[in-house]
């Protein structure tokens, strides 16, 4: 069932925190679920497909989720799918690329690492990484038909939207059988590891609710499920993707510095609900934090509470102080220097860093940085006190630049006025 009721007020057990947060959308029963919840802690799964080599902040809501249940005495099961990565998800739009079995297998590797920061793996209910090939590989055709296809009445899985969607272009048998491997999933937890709860997100709900009805129909159970919502930006575009494509989890395909961009640009109408969703801080710290955005929109306090949280969780202390050390420092008010050769030119990539084989003088620079038109306008920008170097005002129009003034022996920042900064980068 869809949860419309409206959350209730002054209460902290998990259940209220989540729905207060507005991370329950449907669920297979409010009663049963508050009573695992907030009871003795349970067993639960959540499932990543490895699509690619790295996890993406679309993925965050259900890591953190995951995260919150752990804190809260409950034992993650994180299941990378070895098997259910090979087949895909039915899609849309259209049939999902095959990638071979290796491939597969070195993308659940990497997530597998990439998800063990964000749990504990000691105590009494520590957390596990399973992977579903361990017990789908081993079956034969004649097994799987027998002992799990038997159980799903066809008139279902045909009226499971995404596979209605696809009816008339056309489904593969590969894809649509992708409910029954991550049913069986849910089955196979439950007998080896005691799951009682799944969770995902909300486009997941046709899958979830078939492994919770195959459970019952192999006789047993209870178990429960619920789903978060998928997350989207007010303007109807795409939550997770930037100018420059999807926002990674992996520092090497999108940096520390342009993940907390990420966070920081994040529009005003959002950011109060990617705070519930995302952030750890407790309910009336959100509540004030709201209150101060509202007040003082200009100043991003939100944004940035939110984006070094985040980027603290997913990066680490010591590169959230350089992303904020290069946020700094890149307008005036901290070293560059300090700056780690691969920080400064992740803040310059995000500004615009070009890349030349040998330094013109500084009026050229402004010029082919694009922070100016034309040697012209350069003059006069550098004639008003409006040009920077590295931070250091540009007096003369006949300012040339030394090796010396290389960061890192590569690295330059220009900047015009407050605000508008570009890179240079020397090629060696």
């Amino acid at each position: 069932m869809t949860d419309t009721s409206p959350p209730p007020q002054g209460r902290d057990t998990l259940f209220d925190d989540l729905r207060w947060r507005g991370l329950i959308q449907d669920s297979t029963g409010l009663d049963e679920l508050r009573a695992l919840l907030d009871g003795p802690g349970a067993a639960f799964y959540v499932g990543f497909d490895p699509t690619a080599s790295s996890l993406h902040v679309g993925s965050l809501m259900q890591v953190v989720t995951a995260r919150r249940l752990q804190l809260a005495g409950h034992r993650p099961l994180l299941l990378v799918g070895g098997a259910t990565g090979q087949i895909g998800d039915p899609k849309e739009s259209a049939e999902r690329v095959l990638n071979s079995p290796e491939v597969v297998a070195g993308w659940v590797a990497r997530i597998r690492d990439q998800l063990a920061p964000f749990v504990s793996y000691q105590g009494a209910n520590a957390a596990q990484l399973v992977n579903n090939l361990d017990w789908t590989g081993e079956m034969s055709v004649v097994e799987f038909l027998r002992d799990v296809g038997k159980h799903f009445p066809v008139n279902r899985m045909l009226a499971r939207e995404v596979v209605r969607a696809r009816l008339e272009s056309g489904i593969s048998f590969t894809e649509f059988s992708y409910q029954l491997l991550q049913a069986n999933d849910f089955f196979e937890l439950h007998r080896r590891h005691g799951c009682q709860l799944q969770f995902g997100g909300s486009d997941q709900w046709g899958n979830i609710t078939a492994g919770v009805d195959y459970i019952r129909r192999r006789g047993a159970g209870p178990v429960e499920a619920f789903t978060t919502p998928l997350v989207t930006k007010s303007d109807g575009t795409k939550f997770g993707k930037s100018e420059g494509g999807a926002v990674w989890l992996d520092p090497e395909l999108t940096s520390p510095y342009a993940f907390y961009q990420f966070w920081v640009n994040a529009e005003d109408r959002d950011v109060a609900r990617y705070l519930r969703y995302f952030s750890f801080r407790p309910r009336a710290e959100l509540e004030a934090l709201e209150k101060e955005a509202a007040e003082r929109p200009a100043a991003r306090v939100a944004q940035r509470a939110l984006a070094e949280e985040l980027t603290t969780l997913v990066h680490g202390e010591r590169e959230m102080a350089q992303v904020v050390a290069a946020s700094q420092a890149l307008f005036g008010r901290g070293s560059l220097a300090d700056l780690s050769p691969a920080t400064l030119r992740a803040a310059l990539t995000e500004a615009g860093l070009v890349h030349l084989d040998e330094l013109p003088d500084v009026v050229g620079l402004l010029k082919e940085s694009g922070l100016v038109p034309s040697n012209k306008e350069a003059r006069r920008v550098i004639a008003e006190g409006g040009a920077y170097l590295n931070n250091n005002r540009v007096s003369s129009t006949e300012a040339t630049v030394a090796p010396a003034d290389l960061l890192h022996d590569r690295y330059l920042v220009l900047r015009r006025g407050k605000r508008s900064f570009a890179g240079v980068e020397l090629r060696k």
